[in-house]
């Protein structure tokens, strides 16, 4: 590298976040999202903890791929949030190169898998609604398993080649990236010199994804309700509706959200990083309340697992009578 363009090898870069923000305003944000991310992963683990220690929840496809979201979930806020919260409190603190590739590298990853399984999700509902014979022939609990293992896979190998093509871009200081966590947008402004092509690539690769997942769930949507018109007014009709009405919810906020940032970025204008903030912190705690909190199913997982286990720790303290 040529030291007078100032090409250096990068070492590390420098997240400027909220650092625009008052000492008073970073904390009071800081404390905002150290209790959404508290309460994202209360409600997501208690998912995922029902799912596990329930076998009613084990023999449901719907409930197996509901673990899975929930469990990734929580990965995918830890992906980006303590980070930021470290940094809204130190905001002069950098990050090392490799951190900065892996957080972009997991952080995308989680986000193509998380596409994968509401394609998923709006599948399993499709079938149990409009193939209710075949439903437990065509999503058995093994090849329900096996579908969520080949979100978790396709997911994580999605974006390796775009991710590679940008970390081997020359980069310039003062290696600041205006966001707070890295991202292809800021990581590709800190390049020295333009890379049409790299850019085009990921930003193909990013669109296909989310447009493909996008409309496969929206059309399963769509064939759902349609099915569930046809039904008789009645109980039946109005669980489907609900379901149904509360996957679209976590749909729509999900996909609306990353459409701005990733299939048109210029959309976003200077509000990227608060779109990022809702999609990264915001989506992920609302999931558990739109999915399980109104679902009585769950609920009564919930009682019946957390209920037992704190009756066996009670038993188990609970000082032996006289012999």
């Amino acid at each position: 590298m040529n030291p007078a363009n100032g090409t250096f090898p990068v070492t590390k870069f420098l997240l400027l976040g909220f650092s625009s923000l008052g000492w008073q305003s970073r904390t009071l944000l800081c404390a905002l999202l150290s209790s959404i991310y508290s309460g994202t992963m209360a409600g997501n683990l208690c998912i995922v903890w029902a799912v596990l220690h329930d076998p009613r929840l084990q023999r449901l496809p719907m409930y197996i791929l509901l673990g899975n979201f929930s469990w990734l979930e929580t990965c995918y806020v830890t992906a980006t949030a303590p980070r930021m919260l470290c940094d809204l409190l130190s905001p002069s603190l950098p990050i090392s190169f490799h951190a900065c590739f892996l957080q972009f590298y997991f952080f995308f990853s989680m986000g193509s898998t998380e596409c994968l399984l509401l394609a998923a999700m709006a599948q399993d509902r499709y079938l149990a609604i409009c193939e209710p014979l075949r439903y437990p022939i065509l999503m058995s609990p093994r090849r329900c398993w096996m579908l969520a293992a080949s979100c978790w896979l396709a997911g994580f190998l999605w974006f390796i080649v775009p991710i590679v093509l940008i970390s081997r871009l020359p980069f310039c200081s003062p290696y600041t990236l205006d966001h707070f966590l890295c991202d292809p947008g800021p990581l590709l402004a800190a390049s020295c010199s333009p890379a049409p092509q790299t850019e085009e690539f990921f930003y193909t690769v990013s669109s296909l994804i989310i447009l493909a997942t996008f409309l496969f769930t929206l059309a399963s949507y769509g064939l759902i309700v349609r099915a569930v018109l046809r039904l008789p007014a009645g109980a039946g009709r109005h669980k489907a509706f609900s379901t149904c009405t509360s996957h679209l919810a976590v749909v729509g906020l999900f996909y609306g959200s990353v459409m701005v940032n990733y299939v048109n970025p210029a959309a976003s204008g200077g509000s990227g990083k608060v779109v990022t903030l809702f999609y990264t912190v915001a989506t992920p705690l609302l999931n558990p309340l739109i999915y399980s909190l109104r679902n009585k199913e769950m609920k009564g997982a919930l009682r019946r697992t957390l209920v037992g286990k704190l009756r066996g720790i009670l038993l188990w303290h609970q000082p032996a009578g006289p012999g």
